[in-house]
């Protein structure tokens, strides 16, 4: 009882990024060693996109998948987290976004909302999950908020049953973004993943659905794979922010695939599926691909870890009677090995001794 006492009165008094950082060579006041969050006390809300709106500023918006990336567009001051159904093919190597559940969705939105604090959070609903009903809809709405922690929902298309859904969800008290043009989840309609409003007919179709969803309470509509005449005109006509991604620059923010924009996905196998639309702002990919390959190296030369990669210490006197035990067990070999480990990480060999082995 005394030493729980002890205990908890000890772990009060200490700072808990302490123990969590206690096995790692990271500053503890950080996760990833990067910079802090930009604005740690203003979490983004609805208000803020329309004030942000309102003045003309442009809304930032990338996707999101784990607690990384999600810690990652933290830190850099994006304004909207959306955890995407592009999980389906930028994390679980599908072909489209169809396959992913909403149990899938869900460990993707708690993982994201665990590490981004600062951006408002909104989960896709992945197809399946409300085509058949507004009550099915605002079930898994639901779902996405509580289980997920997400602050709002996502959802394609704008049929009048899609319709329906939006403003049953908006009117349950969740906030809801629409998707209008390229709708990914519609490909068996569209034949495949193609640019909506190239002709008259279609632009007008996308207009006329964004405003349906803006009708229908939707706070903002993505814009995907439009013409910017198309985008320009729906943007103006809406009293929402419209987030495009292939819609070109006029409208209120954009939205990136954090894997794309990163050019994360480098092997021949994904280059047929990166968009035409997305700047790869670094190429995460080939740095991966280094740090792997380098890796694998060190360690089938034997470079890696090496004494300045292995922290952990027993003393000289520890050391001499471990293998007096391990000799009395019968392990002389054991004894050998552990001697000989003992040497080689306080007496290093020196660089030239080093490089002399190797060409040896």
């Amino acid at each position: 009882m005394a030493f729980s006492t002890i205990s908890r009165a000890f772990l009060a008094s200490r700072p808990t990024s302490l123990f969590l950082r206690c096995m790692s060579n990271v500053p503890e006041n950080t996760v990833y060693g990067g910079p802090k969050v930009q604005s740690p006390n203003q979490r983004v809300t609805l208000t803020h996109l329309r004030q942000k709106h309102k003045k003309g500023e442009p809304i930032t918006v990338v996707t999101a998948y784990d607690y990384p990336s999600a810690v990652h567009l933290d830190t850099a001051g994006i304004d909207i987290c959306l955890v995407g159904d592009s999980a389906a093919m930028v994390v679980h190597g599908y072909d489209t976004t169809l396959p992913i559940s909403v149990d899938e969705m869900l460990v993707h939105c708690r993982a994201v909302a665990r590490g981004a604090k600062r951006p408002l959070l909104i989960g896709d609903l992945p197809f399946g999950s409300y085509e058949s009903s507004s009550t099915q809809a605002v079930d898994t709405a639901v779902r996405i908020l509580k289980e997920g922690g997400m602050d709002a929902i996502k959802l394609e298309g704008g049929s009048p049953s899609r319709i329906n859904a939006a403003k049953a969800i908006v009117e349950a008290g969740i906030a809801v973004m629409g998707h209008v043009g390229l709708t990914p989840q519609a490909i068996s309609v569209l034949g495949g993943f193609r640019p909506q409003g190239k002709n008259v007919a279609s632009a007008v179709k996308v207009v006329e659905t964004a405003l349906a969803l803006q009708e229908a309470g939707c706070f903002s509509v993505v814009l995907e794979c439009v013409p910017p005449p198309v985008a320009a005109a729906a943007t103006s006509a809406l009293r929402i922010p419209t987030i495009g991604i292939g819609a070109g620059p006029f409208c209120s923010g954009q939205v990136l695939v954090y894997h794309d924009l990163l050019g994360m996905l480098q092997h021949p196998h994904h280059a047929k599926v990166t968009p035409k639309f997305c700047k790869q702002y670094a190429r995460v990919g080939d740095v991966i691909n280094k740090a792997l390959v380098e890796y694998k190296e060190e360690v089938s030369s034997g470079k890696f870890p090496g004494p300045a990669f292995s922290p952990y210490k027993i003393s000289s006197t520890d050391v001499s009677a471990f293998l007096n035990e391990l000799q009395k067990l019968g392990l002389d070999k054991a004894a050998s090995a552990a001697a000989e480990a003992s040497e080689k990480i306080e007496k290093p060999e020196s660089p030239v001794a080093d490089e002399q082995r190797k060409t040896d």
